[in-house]
């Protein structure tokens, strides 16, 4: 049976996330930045909370973790490269390594930079991606503890998987990003669609989210960083693609 998503607002810009398996009841959060949220949203669904599984270790994505883990026996899967800054983690996982929900499987990816130990869940099956605070819609995290390289590398590997795929991602920034990503990639077509899209969905009191991983392949600036046109437009023809992500990550810090 198909994996099941429900949408909900944490915080002030967070997005909460419960995935649901028909077959075997079994719930999981991703991440959990704030309880009442959370549990509202299992309380509007009827489902039980089994598992929560945690992208990185900053506090407005693991602030929940011990109350619902204590409250609902949850299992919490996380980082093993961040087992020393999210307390209790019941199991830990890496890129490359895969997570069971029910009768569901995950595929578990490293994207490092945003922090070290950043990873992220990938649900083949349904084709549902689940990103933390690694890609948003139109933009990516900022870079607060890696380096352009492996961030560079681990998006890449983000933007292999299907055009099929739907991005879920930790913050409601999308909006913000349209308009930095219109600043450095005026005429790119797709990226106008998507500017207009998100103010329509927000106009309209709409999630911007799950958006086709196909509409950030062709829009999202931090994805094209190996494209010689948005190179050119960076003022960067034959640098590195590293190079140019890291160019694209300092004007948007500064934007």
């Amino acid at each position: 049976m198909a994996l099941e998503v429900e949408i909900f607002e944490c915080l002030s810009d967070n997005y909460g996330y419960l995935m649901h398996d028909p077959e075997t009841g079994a719930t999981a959060s991703i991440d959990a930045p704030e309880e009442s949220s959370i549990r509202t949203a299992l309380q509007r669904t009827g489902w039980k909370l089994t598992d929560i599984f945690v992208t990185h270790h900053h506090a407005d994505h693991t602030d929940g973790v011990a109350g619902l883990k204590a409250e609902f026996e949850a299992k919490v899967t996380g980082p093993r490269a961040e087992q020393d800054k999210i307390n209790g983690l019941d199991a830990l996982v890496s890129g490359g390594g895969t997570v069971k929900l029910g009768s569901i499987n995950f595929q578990v990816f490293d994207a490092p930079g945003h922090t070290l130990g950043h990873i992220v869940y990938y649900e083949p099956a349904g084709k549902h991606l689940f990103t933390g605070d690694a890609l948003f819609s139109l933009g990516c995290g900022r870079m607060f503890e890696g380096t352009p390289g492996p961030m560079w590398a681990g998006l890449a590997r983000l933007r292999d998987l299907p055009d099929e795929t739907l991005v879920y991602c930790g913050h409601e920034y999308s909006r913000a990003n349209a308009k930095f990503a219109l600043s450095i990639d005026a005429g790119n077509e797709a990226l106008d669609d998507r500017a207009e899209e998100i103010d329509r969905e927000l106009t309209d009191g709409h999630f911007t989210i799950p958006v086709h991983l196909s509409i950030e392949k062709a829009a999202n600036p931090f994805l094209r960083a190996d494209d010689p046109e948005m190179a050119r437009k960076m003022g960067m023809e034959g640098a590195q693609p590293s190079e140019v992500f890291a160019a694209i990550r300092k004007a948007k810090d500064n934007f």
